[in-house]
């Protein structure tokens, strides 16, 4: 999949989508104000966490990507407009961005509930490595079923 959309007011953004990131690039004076010289912006969406969509009214409308280990501005439109991870659009511009966000939801709920546990040859024991497991299960990270599951498979039963 590959998909394109292009704002052009507040700012002029082309965001391209493919299936496995999200690529934004910025032009034009406006942007060279807010963002800088920070050239393109490429977002792989497997570290995106949260997509927050704010509808244009009195002010222009924003998406901003929550990714893995960021900061994103916290401040409304006003922050909004220096954070390299938001864009922002005017409404005409709402329903593109909208799309953009179900298609970006989409990816990262794909895989929700099937949490992957790897088994590297560690050199652990079984049981270490159960005890391991169990401490991920305390801290919910795995869930009871996935614990259970790897627990016996370690301990062949």
């Amino acid at each position: 999949m590959e998909k394109e959309f292009y704002v052009k007011s507040p700012n002029k953004v082309s965001i391209n989508l493919t299936d496995k990131a999200i690529n934004i690039t910025r032009k034009g004076f406006v942007n060279l104000m807010n963002q800088g010289l920070k050239g393109d912006k490429t977002i792989p969406l497997k570290n995106i966490t949260a997509v927050q969509l704010k509808k244009p009214g009195m002010t222009s409308g924003y998406i901003q990507f929550g990714v893995l280990g960021g900061n994103e501005s916290k401040g409304g439109v006003f922050a909004a407009t220096q954070d390299e991870n938001t864009i922002m659009f005017s409404k005409k511009h709402y329903n593109d961005m909208v799309e953009l966000k179900g298609y970006i939801e989409e990816y990262i709920f794909r895989d929700e509930g099937s949490t992957t546990i790897v088994n590297a040859h560690s050199g652990k024991s079984a049981a270490e490595q159960v005890k391991e497991l169990k401490e991920l299960l305390d801290m919910d990270i795995i869930t009871k079923d996935e614990f259970d599951r790897k627990k016996n498979e370690l301990l062949n039963l």
